[in-house]
Order: C-alpha cells, then sequence, then structure tokens
C-alpha cells in the first residue's frame, strides 16, 4: 500500500505535465498568431491567419481545465497554497481570454466597418496578456511561493518581479515564434515569407530569453543549482542545453531552405526542452521551494478513483483533438473560408 500511495502522485503528476504541456502547444501558436495580428496589416491576410485556427482554437483551452481539475482534485494543497499566490495575474489572464475570444468571432461580425479595427486590436491585446500573464505565473512558480504552516504567506504582489516579467516577455516571444511557424506550414505566398522573416527574429528572441532564464533560474534557489551541477545529476541534464543548440540550427536551416514543417516541429521542440527543463529543476516540489509532491496530495483513494475517470475520459479528448486537426489539414488560403 505504501508503494501504491508512493506512486499514484508521481502519475498524476505526468498527466498534468502533459496537459499543460499539450495545451501550451496547442494554445501557443493561437496566442501567437493573435500578436502577430500587429505585424500584418492586410486584411485578407489576417483573414487567413485567422482561419488556419478557426476550426480548432475553442477546443484548446479543454487542456488548461484539465489541469486545472487535476490541481484541485489531486494536490489540494497546492490548488490552495498556488492560487492566492497568483489570483491577479489568474485573473487578468482568464479576462484575456474571455476578450480575445469576444473578439475573435466579433471582428467578423464587423467586417468592413470601423469596428473592425477596434476587434483586432482587441484580439492582439488579448492574446498578448494572456501569453504574458502565463509566462509571468510560471516564473512565479519558478521562483517559489512563500509558505507558512502549509498555506500562502506571502502578498498579492509577490509573483511580479523581474524574473517573472522576464519569463512572460520570453513565453510571448515563444508564442508568437510557435504562430509564426505555423502559418508558414498552413499558409503560401506573401503570407508565408512575412512569416519566414518574423520567425527568424523571433528565433533570435526566444534563444537569448531562454539562455538567460536558464541560467537565472539555478541561482533562485541552491537545490535548483544542485539538481544542474552536482554529479550524476548533470551527466542527465546535460543533453538539455546541447539538444537546444542543435534544434536552434535546424530551426534556421528550415527558414533558410524553405522547409514548411521543420521550423513549427524545431519550435515545438523548444518549448519540450524547456518545458523538461523546469521539471528537472524543481523536481519533487509541487509548490517551491517547500511542498512537495507528497506534502499536497489528496488520499490515495481520492487519487485512485480521479484516476478510473480520467483513464476514460482522456483518450477520448485526445481522440477528439487530433481527428479536428486532421479533418482541417492542409495549405489555407484567401479563396477558403471558414466563417
Amino acid at each position: 500500500m505504501m508503494d501504491f500511495a508512493h506512486w499514484l502522485p508521481i502519475v498524476w503528476a505526468i498527466i498534468l505535465i502533459a496537459a499543460i504541456t499539450i495545451y501550451v502547444i496547442l494554445d501557443g501558436f493561437d496566442l501567437g498568431i493573435g500578436m502577430l495580428f500587429a505585424l500584418e496589416r492586410d486584411r485578407g491576410r489576417r483573414d487567413v491567419m485567422v482561419n488556419t485556427i478557426a476550426p480548432t482554437w475553442d477546443g484548446n483551452e479543454t487542456w488548461m481545465v484539465l489541469g486545472g481539475a487535476v490541481l484541485y482534485g489531486v494536490f489540494p494543497v497546492a490548488y490552495a497554497t498556488l492560487l492566492p499566490a497568483f489570483y491577479l495575474p489568474i485573473v487578468i489572464m482568464l479576462l484575456a481570454l474571455i476578450f480575445r475570444g469576444v473578439s475573435f468571432e466579433f471582428r467578423v461580425m464587423t467586417r468592413g466597418t470601423k469596428r473592425e479595427k477596434l476587434w483586432d486590436r482587441g484580439f492582439v491585446v488579448g492574446s498578448g496578456v494572456a501569453a504574458f500573464c502565463q509566462g509571468a505565473i510560471l516564473g512565479g512558480v519558478i521562483q517559489g511561493v512563500a509558505v507558512k504552516d502549509g498555506a500562502f504567506a506571502g502578498g498579492p504582489m509577490d509573483w511580479l518581479t523581474p524574473f517573472s516579467i522576464l519569463c512572460g516577455l520570453a513565453v510571448m516571444c515563444g508564442y508568437a515564434l510557435l504562430g509564426a511557424t505555423w502559418l508558414i506550414w498552413r499558409t503560401i505566398g506573401p503570407l508565408e515569407a512575412s512569416c519566414r522573416i518574423w520567425a527568424s527574429r523571433l528565433a533570435l528572441g526566444l534563444f537569448v530569453g531562454i539562455v538567460v532564464v536558464s541560467f537565472w533560474t539555478p541561482l533562485l534557489h541552491a537545490p535548483y543549482l544542485r539538481r544542474w551541477t552536482d554529479w550524476p545529476n548533470i551527466a542527465f541534464v546535460a543533453p538539455v542545453p546541447v539538444l537546444v543548440v542543435l534544434l536552434g540550427v535546424l530551426l534556421v536551416v528550415g527558414l533558410r531552405r524553405g522547409h514548411a514543417r521543420t521550423p513549427f516541429l524545431c519550435a515545438l521542440g523548444w518549448f519540450l526542452l524547456c518545458l523538461s527543463g523546469l521539471g528537472i529543476t524543481i523536481w519533487p516540489y509541487a509548490v517551491p521551494p517547500s511542498l512537495t509532491l507528497w506534502d499536497v496530495s489528496s488520499p490515495p483513494s481520492s487519487q485512485f478513483f480521479q484516476l478510473v475517470g480520467t483513464a476514460i475520459l482522456l483518450p477520448i479528448i485526445l481522440a477528439y483533438t487530433i481527428y479536428s486537426y486532421h479533418v482541417f489539414r492542409g495549405k489555407v488560403t484567401e479563396a477558403d473560408g471558414y466563417h
């Protein structure tokens, strides 16, 4: 029973990380496309950008809901500790996502009027604010949360630090890169050419962000530093930065040689490596730097009960997500339309 109770939080941590990763992949390029509206002035090309994500974008938040449900049901102490620490950025993020969704639909309903530009700006602002808040929340979790007697003991603005701001800007840059490389894959002509230029600049910005955050993070807490520098840990973590550089080279080569899918896959690879690096750094803490997975977990019987339901629902969610992207695959042009 002890072994069973020990492994259940690890299984749920894997499910939670998977949900977050899938959300970042799917909603990342959606938010990135919204931010790229600021660079594309042509209305026809903006319509093409929207049409590449219109059939699937509103299902991506499913994975955010799943992540929140796992946190609430399986790691209730973490839920009760982290939410008070990040109430402000979470509320701002949710409002931005709502405003972005409204702008997404209303820009079509107001086409040809002065209000169309207003909703286009709303789409840009909502996407950018949501992306920044997600990065700032991530940075706030990494830098640590003040905990006393198992409860949040800090202030409402503790999350807002130079490190969290850097993480927010890096996530904005990364999402924009995902959006640009997604459009390279899904569009043709002048829009694709513009996206290749944007992607090359965004890739440089994200690489700089990755390097700075990677050097800054181990300095936040002593356990973080030991995780990356002590033997034999260094033998296992050394491939991560090497792969980051390798994917960066492949990304640049793909952009210059006119590859369609390679830049997007390399950008995804960067995100996966960053998330794996984050996992390596903070493991086994659920609320760094004090509460571990086992400190914040619900009773094993509750975890097992929820695991049965998740084992049924998760394949269904994965199946409809994959199927929807399969149905709406291929290049999108101005002659195509979703609305």
